[in-house]
C-alpha cells in the first residue's frame, strides 16, 4: 500500500513515516512543507529506501499536489500538515487558518481530482484520513469542580473550540466530512489527545521542560498548573492511525487518547524526577529540579481538561496504548539524553525558542 502522508516531517507525522517504514508491506510518499517544526532528521536515514520519497510542497498548492497525485499515485492519504502551536495561533491566527482551513480544502479538492480519475477497483479501496485534536470539543469539567464520574470526550460530543488553533481544526474537519456526504469521498476522521515522545519539537511542554532543566533555566507553568490533559505516546498514535487508514470505516471517527489523566504540574514533576534519578549532577547552582519549576500568568482561553474515551477504536479496531504515562516519559527522557545531536540543531537554528513550552497538542 502506497500511502502519502501530510506533514511527515512533523512530530506526529514522522512517528506515522517511520511506523510505516518499518513494515515492509508499505510505501510512504511524505509531503511536507518544512515549516520551522518540519525536520527532515526525524525520518533516519537508514530507513531511506526504494519505499520511501520526499516531496517539498506545500499543501495550499493545488498545481503541486495535482503532480505529486500523479506521480506517485497513492493508495490513500493521512492528512497531518497542520500549524499546530495554541499560543502562535493566539498571536498570529492567519497563517493557522491558511494552513488547516484553507491547506485541507486545497487538498481535498486534489485529493477529488485524482480519486475520480481511479479505475472502479482502486477507487473503491483509496481513504482519505483526516488526523485532528481532542482540542476541536473544546474542554471538560475539572475534577476539582464536580462530583461522581467525570464525563469524557466521544466521537458525538458536540464541537466548542475555544482557541484560533482549535476553531481552524474544527473547520477542517467539518469540511472533511462535507466532502464525503456531498461528493461521496472515502474519508475517516481521528481525534487524539496530547502526545508526547522522541523527535518532539522544543517549544512543545515535555521537550521544553527536559532541555530547560538540564540547562539549569526557569520551568515555567501557566497559572497554577492543574490543567488536565490526556497523555499519548506518539508510537502508539502512529499505530492507531495505521490502523485507521487500514482497517477503520468510511465516515467514521475514532478518538485516540492514551488512557493518562495528568496535570500540568505533574507532568513537569515526573520530568523533574525522572532526570534526578537519570542525570544526577546538575548544572551549577540547581540542588533540585522542581526548584527550576516558576509560575507564570495563564494563557487567554486556556482549556480546563481534555480526556478521550477511546473504547469505540479499542473495540472496533482491537487497538490498545501500549506505553503507560510513567514508562513513556522514561523512554522520552532517555531520547532527548541519547540525541542531543538532533535537538542541539533545532536550537540553533533560524528560529529562538522564547515561548513558554507548548502545554497542548502535539
Amino acid at each position: 500500500m502506497k500511502i502519502l502522508v501530510t506533514g511527515g516531517a512533523g512530530f506526529i507525522g514522522s512517528a506515522v513515516v517511520r511506523y510505516l517504514l518499518n513494515k515492509s508491506d508499505h510505501s510512504v510518499v511524505n509531503l511536507d512543507k518544512l515549516t520551522y517544526a518540519g525536520n527532515p532528521e526525524s525520518i533516519p536515514a537508514d530507513l531511506h529506501n526504494g519505499n520511501y520519497f520526499f516531496e517539498q510542497v506545500d499543501i495550499c498548492d493545488a498545481a503541486e499536489l495535482d503532480r505529486v497525485f500523479q506521480q506517485h499515485q497513492p493508495d490513500a492519504v493521512m492528512h497531518l500538515a497542520a500549524e499546530s502551536h495554541v499560543d502562535r495561533s493566539i498571536d498570529g491566527p492567519g497563517d493557522f487558518i491558511q494552513t488547516n482551513i484553507v491547506g485541507t480544502y486545497t487538498l481535498l479538492e486534489a485529493t477529488r481530482k485524482y480519486w475520480l480519475s481511479l479505475g472502479a477497483e482502486k477507487k473503491a479501496a483509496f481513504r482519505f484520513h483526516h488526523i485532528s485534536t481532542d482540542e476541536v470539543y473544546g474542554d471538560l469539567p475539572h475534577p476539582d469542580e464536580v462530583e461522581g464520574t467525570l464525563p469524557l470526550f466521544t466521537e458525538t460530543t458536540p464541537y466548542s473550540p475555544s482557541s484560533p488553533y482549535s476553531a481552524n481544526k474544527a473547520s477542517s474537519d467539518h469540511l472533511v466530512r462535507a466532502w464525503l456526504r456531498t461528493y461521496g469521498l472515502p474519508t475517516i476522521v481521528t481525534n487524539c489527545s496530547n502526545n508526547y515522545g522522541p523527535y518532539h519539537f522544543p517549544e512543545k511542554l515535555i521537550p521544553h521542560v527536559i532541555l530547560n532543566a538540564l540547562a539549569g533555566k526557569s520551568l515555567p507553568v501557566y497559572g497554577d498548573g492543574s490543567q488536565i490533559r490526556d497523555w499519548l505516546f506518539v508510537e502508539d498514535h502512529a499505530r492507531a492511525l495505521v490502523k485507521v487508514v487500514t482497517q477503520g470505516k468510511i465516515g467514521e471517527t475514532y478518538n485516540i487518547g492514551g488512557h493518562n489523566e495528568k496535570r500540568n504540574i505533574e507532568v513537569v514533576q515526573t520530568i523533574c524526577d525522572l532526570l534526578e534519578e537519570m542525570v544526577p549532577h546538575k548544572p551549577e547552582g540547581v540542588s533540585a529540579y522542581q526548584d527550576l519549576i516558576t509560575y507564570v500568568k495563564d494563557r487567554p482561553g486556556h482549556d480546563v481538561r481534555y480526556a478521550i474515551d477511546a473504547s469505540k477504536i479499542a473495540n472496533e479496531l482491537n487497538w490498545q496504548p501500549e506505553e503507560t504515562f510513567e514508562t513513556g516519559m522514561r523512554k522520552t527522557v532517555q531520547w532527548y539524553l541519547d540525541n542531543p545531536e538532533w535537538w542541539q540543531r533545532v536550537l540553533s537554528g533560524d528560529y529562538k525558542l522564547n515561548r513558554i513550552g507548548d502545554q497542548e497538542q502535539g
